[in-house]
Protein backbone atom coordinates (compact mmCIF):
# COMPACT_ATOMS: atom_id res chain seq x y z
CA UNK A 1 0.00 0.00 0.00
CA UNK A 2 1.54 3.74 -0.90
CA UNK A 3 2.64 5.89 1.78
CA UNK A 4 0.14 8.88 2.10
CA UNK A 5 2.11 11.83 1.80
CA UNK A 6 2.00 14.60 4.53
CA UNK A 7 0.23 17.68 3.77
CA UNK A 8 -1.74 19.33 1.49
CA UNK A 9 -2.15 18.92 -2.21
CA UNK A 10 -1.49 22.40 -3.39
CA UNK A 11 -0.25 24.15 -6.42
CA UNK A 12 0.79 27.00 -7.57
CA UNK A 13 4.07 29.66 -6.85
CA UNK A 14 4.66 32.20 -3.76
CA UNK A 15 6.53 35.17 -4.05
CA UNK A 16 8.52 35.17 -0.63
CA UNK A 17 10.63 37.80 0.41
CA UNK A 18 13.77 36.47 1.65
CA UNK A 19 15.11 37.60 5.13
CA UNK A 20 19.08 38.04 5.37
CA UNK A 21 20.41 35.29 7.82
CA UNK A 22 19.01 32.42 7.02
CA UNK A 23 19.37 30.05 3.68
CA UNK A 24 17.13 29.76 1.09
CA UNK A 25 16.11 26.33 2.02
CA UNK A 26 15.77 27.38 5.51
CA UNK A 27 13.30 30.02 4.28
CA UNK A 28 11.69 26.70 2.12
CA UNK A 29 11.16 24.54 5.51
CA UNK A 30 9.46 27.48 6.77
CA UNK A 31 7.03 28.32 4.01
CA UNK A 32 6.18 25.09 3.46
CA UNK A 33 4.92 24.18 7.14
CA UNK A 34 2.51 27.70 7.32
CA UNK A 35 0.92 26.17 4.20
CA UNK A 36 0.98 22.22 5.11
CA UNK A 37 2.49 22.25 1.60
CA UNK A 38 2.84 17.99 0.51
CA UNK A 39 5.77 19.20 -2.23
CA UNK A 40 7.68 22.44 -2.45
CA UNK A 41 10.73 23.42 -3.85
CA UNK A 42 12.49 26.94 -4.08
CA UNK A 43 13.95 28.21 -7.90
CA UNK A 44 17.40 29.33 -7.34
CA UNK A 45 19.51 30.25 -3.97
CA UNK A 46 20.01 33.17 -2.47
CA UNK A 47 23.23 33.79 -0.34
CA UNK A 48 22.21 33.72 3.45
CA UNK A 49 22.97 37.38 3.15
CA UNK A 50 20.70 38.49 0.44
CA UNK A 51 17.34 39.21 0.84
CA UNK A 52 14.47 39.75 -1.79
CA UNK A 53 11.97 37.49 -4.03
CA UNK A 54 12.75 33.71 -3.92
CA UNK A 55 9.63 32.19 -5.88
CA UNK A 56 8.59 28.89 -4.28
CA UNK A 57 6.84 26.38 -6.00
CA UNK A 58 4.43 24.38 -4.66
CA UNK A 59 2.84 20.72 -6.40
CA UNK A 60 2.28 20.37 -9.62
CA UNK A 61 4.47 24.11 -10.33
CA UNK A 62 7.71 21.95 -9.17
CA UNK A 63 7.97 20.39 -12.22
CA UNK A 64 8.36 23.33 -14.25
CA UNK A 65 10.57 25.24 -11.28
CA UNK A 66 13.83 25.10 -14.08
CA UNK A 67 12.27 27.63 -16.01
CA UNK A 68 12.69 29.96 -13.45
CA UNK A 69 16.25 29.12 -12.94
CA UNK A 70 16.87 29.78 -16.62
CA UNK A 71 15.00 33.17 -16.41
CA UNK A 72 16.78 37.02 -15.72
CA UNK A 73 17.22 38.03 -12.41
CA UNK A 74 17.02 42.02 -11.18
CA UNK A 75 19.55 42.70 -8.04
CA UNK A 76 20.33 46.39 -5.61
CA UNK A 77 23.79 45.74 -4.41
CA UNK A 78 25.63 48.13 -2.05
CA UNK A 79 29.79 47.70 -2.32
CA UNK A 80 32.44 48.66 0.07
CA UNK A 81 35.74 49.82 -1.72
CA UNK A 82 38.87 49.31 0.13
CA UNK A 83 38.41 45.35 1.79
CA UNK A 84 38.54 42.07 -0.20
CA UNK A 85 36.90 38.90 2.08
CA UNK A 86 37.37 35.78 1.54
CA UNK A 87 33.65 35.04 0.27
CA UNK A 88 33.32 38.51 -2.02
CA UNK A 89 30.87 39.79 0.82
CA UNK A 90 30.57 40.92 4.45
CA UNK A 91 30.01 37.09 5.74
CA UNK A 92 33.68 35.90 5.15
CA UNK A 93 36.47 37.22 6.90
CA UNK A 94 38.92 40.19 5.57
CA UNK A 95 42.10 38.98 3.67
CA UNK A 96 43.53 42.56 1.74
CA UNK A 97 43.03 46.21 2.93
CA UNK A 98 43.77 48.72 0.60
CA UNK A 99 43.46 52.39 0.81
CA UNK A 100 40.74 53.60 -2.17
CA UNK A 101 41.61 56.92 -4.28
CA UNK A 102 38.91 56.64 -7.03
CA UNK A 103 37.28 59.18 -8.66
CA UNK A 104 33.65 59.14 -10.02
CA UNK A 105 34.30 58.85 -14.03
CA UNK A 106 36.85 56.16 -12.78
CA UNK A 107 34.50 54.15 -11.42
CA UNK A 108 31.81 54.59 -13.86
CA UNK A 109 34.12 53.31 -16.85
CA UNK A 110 35.11 50.26 -14.53
CA UNK A 111 31.60 49.51 -14.37
CA UNK A 112 30.58 50.06 -17.96
CA UNK A 113 32.85 47.01 -18.73
CA UNK A 114 30.85 44.40 -16.93
CA UNK A 115 27.95 45.56 -19.78
CA UNK A 116 26.87 43.11 -22.31
CA UNK A 117 28.19 39.28 -22.71
CA UNK A 118 31.66 38.60 -21.03
CA UNK A 119 32.92 35.82 -19.48
CA UNK A 120 32.40 35.14 -15.54
CA UNK A 121 34.57 32.64 -13.49
CA UNK A 122 32.14 31.09 -10.46
CA UNK A 123 33.36 32.08 -6.91
CA UNK A 124 34.51 29.24 -4.97
CA UNK A 125 31.88 30.31 -2.50
CA UNK A 126 28.81 29.43 -4.61
CA UNK A 127 26.17 26.55 -4.66
CA UNK A 128 27.68 24.79 -7.85
CA UNK A 129 28.76 21.11 -7.85
CA UNK A 130 32.03 19.21 -8.17
CA UNK A 131 31.77 15.83 -8.34
CA UNK A 132 28.57 15.70 -6.26
CA UNK A 133 29.63 17.93 -3.84
CA UNK A 134 28.92 21.86 -3.80
CA UNK A 135 31.63 24.76 -4.27
CA UNK A 136 31.37 26.04 -1.02
CA UNK A 137 31.89 23.04 0.97
CA UNK A 138 35.13 22.61 -0.60
CA UNK A 139 36.15 26.43 0.28
CA UNK A 140 35.28 26.13 3.69
CA UNK A 141 37.86 23.31 3.82
CA UNK A 142 40.59 25.16 2.20
CA UNK A 143 40.10 23.38 -0.77
CA UNK A 144 40.24 25.39 -3.89
CA UNK A 145 38.99 23.40 -7.12
CA UNK A 146 39.50 24.59 -10.61
CA UNK A 147 36.23 26.43 -12.21
CA UNK A 148 35.68 27.44 -15.86
CA UNK A 149 34.75 30.20 -16.85
CA UNK A 150 30.94 30.76 -18.62
CA UNK A 151 29.22 33.51 -20.39
CA UNK A 152 26.83 35.98 -18.22
CA UNK A 153 24.82 38.61 -19.71
CA UNK A 154 24.68 41.75 -18.18
CA UNK A 155 21.65 43.62 -19.79
CA UNK A 156 21.81 46.90 -17.48
CA UNK A 157 24.04 48.48 -14.61
CA UNK A 158 23.19 51.68 -12.64
CA UNK A 159 24.87 54.00 -10.35
CA UNK A 160 23.00 54.73 -8.12
CA UNK A 161 24.93 55.96 -5.10
CA UNK A 162 29.06 56.76 -4.67
CA UNK A 163 29.76 57.95 -1.44
CA UNK A 164 32.13 56.94 1.99
CA UNK A 165 33.85 54.30 0.11
CA UNK A 166 30.30 52.30 -1.14
CA UNK A 167 29.15 51.74 -4.48
CA UNK A 168 25.81 51.14 -5.01
CA UNK A 169 24.24 49.59 -8.22
CA UNK A 170 21.28 48.33 -9.93
CA UNK A 171 21.82 45.09 -12.15
CA UNK A 172 19.75 43.41 -14.59
CA UNK A 173 21.20 40.13 -15.79
CA UNK A 174 21.41 36.94 -17.06
CA UNK A 175 20.92 33.29 -15.25
CA UNK A 176 23.39 31.96 -13.67
CA UNK A 177 25.51 35.16 -12.84
CA UNK A 178 27.06 35.76 -9.28
CA UNK A 179 26.48 39.43 -8.25
CA UNK A 180 29.48 38.85 -5.28
CA UNK A 181 32.22 37.59 -8.25
CA UNK A 182 31.29 40.98 -10.23
CA UNK A 183 31.99 43.27 -7.02
CA UNK A 184 34.99 41.48 -6.51
CA UNK A 185 36.49 42.20 -10.17
CA UNK A 186 35.19 45.24 -9.78
CA UNK A 187 37.38 45.88 -7.20
CA UNK A 188 40.03 44.73 -8.33
CA UNK A 189 39.79 46.89 -11.50
CA UNK A 190 39.83 49.92 -8.93
CA UNK A 191 42.83 48.47 -7.31
CA UNK A 192 41.30 48.79 -3.69
CA UNK A 193 39.26 45.52 -3.63
CA UNK A 194 35.46 45.63 -3.04
CA UNK A 195 33.29 42.91 -1.51
CA UNK A 196 29.35 42.87 -0.95
CA UNK A 197 27.62 44.48 2.38
CA UNK A 198 24.09 44.27 1.00
CA UNK A 199 22.33 42.62 -1.84
CA UNK A 200 18.67 42.32 -2.18
CA UNK A 201 16.95 40.20 -5.75
CA UNK A 202 14.21 42.78 -6.76
CA UNK A 203 13.18 40.85 -9.89
CA UNK A 204 12.64 37.42 -11.32
CA UNK A 205 11.33 36.91 -15.02
CA UNK A 206 8.29 39.36 -15.09
CA UNK A 207 6.70 38.53 -11.63
CA UNK A 208 5.41 41.43 -10.54
CA UNK A 209 7.45 42.55 -6.99
CA UNK A 210 4.26 44.34 -5.06
CA UNK A 211 3.39 40.42 -4.95
CA UNK A 212 6.02 39.14 -2.19
CA UNK A 213 5.11 38.32 0.91
CA UNK A 214 7.36 38.41 4.48
CA UNK A 215 7.83 34.72 6.34
CA UNK A 216 5.93 36.98 9.42
CA UNK A 217 3.07 37.79 6.96
CA UNK A 218 2.39 34.11 6.32
CA UNK A 219 2.80 33.24 10.00
CA UNK A 220 0.38 36.40 10.68
CA UNK A 221 -2.08 34.90 8.62
CA UNK A 222 -1.98 31.46 10.02
CA UNK A 223 -2.25 32.28 13.38
CA UNK A 224 -4.94 34.50 13.08
CA UNK A 225 -6.58 31.78 11.00
CA UNK A 226 -6.68 30.07 13.68
CA UNK A 227 -7.85 32.31 16.47
CA UNK A 228 -11.03 32.86 13.92
CA UNK A 229 -10.94 28.85 13.47
CA UNK A 230 -11.26 28.94 9.70
CA UNK A 231 -9.32 26.78 7.35
CA UNK A 232 -5.78 28.32 7.07
CA UNK A 233 -5.92 27.55 2.90
CA UNK A 234 -8.79 29.72 2.42
CA UNK A 235 -6.58 33.18 3.41
CA UNK A 236 -3.30 31.82 2.32
CA UNK A 237 -3.90 30.11 -1.15
CA UNK A 238 -5.26 33.79 -1.91
CA UNK A 239 -1.48 34.47 -2.51
CA UNK A 240 -1.04 31.77 -5.11
CA UNK A 241 0.48 32.78 -8.33
CA UNK A 242 -0.48 30.22 -11.03
CA UNK A 243 0.81 27.11 -11.43
CA UNK A 244 2.10 27.95 -15.26
CA UNK A 245 3.85 31.10 -13.95
CA UNK A 246 7.10 29.84 -14.22
CA UNK A 247 6.73 29.80 -18.30
CA UNK A 248 4.26 32.19 -18.87
CA UNK A 249 7.13 34.32 -21.09
CA UNK A 250 6.83 30.85 -23.49
CA UNK A 251 4.56 31.06 -26.98
CA UNK A 252 1.33 29.29 -26.16
CA UNK A 253 0.02 26.37 -28.61
CA UNK A 254 -3.14 25.26 -28.01
CA UNK A 255 -4.67 21.72 -28.33
CA UNK A 256 -8.20 20.44 -28.38
CA UNK A 257 -9.21 18.16 -25.51
CA UNK A 258 -8.98 14.92 -27.68
CA UNK A 259 -4.91 16.03 -28.58
CA UNK A 260 -4.73 17.16 -24.29
CA UNK A 261 -5.57 13.12 -23.59
CA UNK A 262 -2.55 12.49 -25.83
CA UNK A 263 -0.02 14.90 -24.51
CA UNK A 264 -1.02 13.91 -21.14
CA UNK A 265 0.55 10.28 -22.09
CA UNK A 266 3.66 12.06 -23.14
CA UNK A 267 2.47 11.38 -26.47
CA UNK A 268 3.51 14.00 -29.72
CA UNK A 269 0.11 15.42 -31.58
CA UNK A 270 -0.42 17.85 -34.49
CA UNK A 271 -1.62 21.49 -33.57
CA UNK A 272 -3.49 23.99 -35.90
CA UNK A 273 -0.37 26.70 -35.18
CA UNK A 274 2.63 25.99 -33.69
CA UNK A 275 5.98 27.90 -34.05
CA UNK A 276 9.78 26.79 -35.66
CA UNK A 277 11.33 23.49 -34.75
CA UNK A 278 12.97 23.26 -31.37
CA UNK A 279 10.59 26.11 -29.98
CA UNK A 280 9.81 25.61 -26.24
CA UNK A 281 6.25 26.17 -25.70
CA UNK A 282 3.33 26.19 -23.07
CA UNK A 283 0.74 23.59 -23.78
CA UNK A 284 -3.38 24.84 -23.12
CA UNK A 285 -6.45 22.91 -23.67
CA UNK A 286 -9.51 24.57 -25.46
CA UNK A 287 -11.20 28.27 -25.38
CA UNK A 288 -10.47 28.29 -21.36
CA UNK A 289 -6.72 27.90 -22.30
CA UNK A 290 -6.08 25.73 -19.28
CA UNK A 291 -2.52 24.96 -19.06
CA UNK A 292 -0.95 21.17 -19.15
CA UNK A 293 2.44 21.54 -19.53
CA UNK A 294 5.52 22.49 -21.62
CA UNK A 295 6.88 20.81 -24.95
CA UNK A 296 9.09 21.55 -27.66
CA UNK A 297 8.22 21.32 -31.49
CA UNK A 298 10.09 18.36 -33.13
CA UNK A 299 11.08 18.05 -36.95
CA UNK A 300 8.05 16.77 -38.24
CA UNK A 301 6.08 19.94 -36.93
CA UNK A 302 4.46 17.70 -34.07
CA UNK A 303 4.11 19.12 -30.27
CA UNK A 304 6.26 16.67 -28.49
CA UNK A 305 5.63 17.09 -24.61
CA UNK A 306 8.41 17.35 -22.12
CA UNK A 307 7.08 18.16 -18.62
CA UNK A 308 2.79 17.64 -18.22
CA UNK A 309 0.39 18.28 -14.93
CA UNK A 310 -0.18 14.92 -13.44
CA UNK A 311 -3.60 13.43 -15.55
CA UNK A 312 -5.65 13.44 -12.39
CA UNK A 313 -8.52 11.23 -14.19
CA UNK A 314 -6.47 8.58 -13.71
CA UNK A 315 -5.43 9.37 -10.03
Amino acid sequence: MARRRKGRPINGVILVDKPTGISSNDTLQKVKRIFFAQKAGHTGALDPLATGMLPLCFGEATKFSQFLLDSDKRYRVVAKLGERTDTSDSDGEVVETRAVNVERDQLEACIDRFRGTTDQIPSMYSALKYQGRKLYEYAREGISIPRESRKITVYSVELLRFDNNEVEMELHVSKGTYIRTIVDDLGEMLGCGAHVIYLRRIGVSNFPYDRMVTIEQLQAMLDQAKVDEIEPGTVLDALLLPTDTAVQDLPEVNVTAEAAVHVLHGNPVCAEVVPAEGTLVRITVGEAAEFIGVGTIDAKGMLAPKRVMANEQEQ
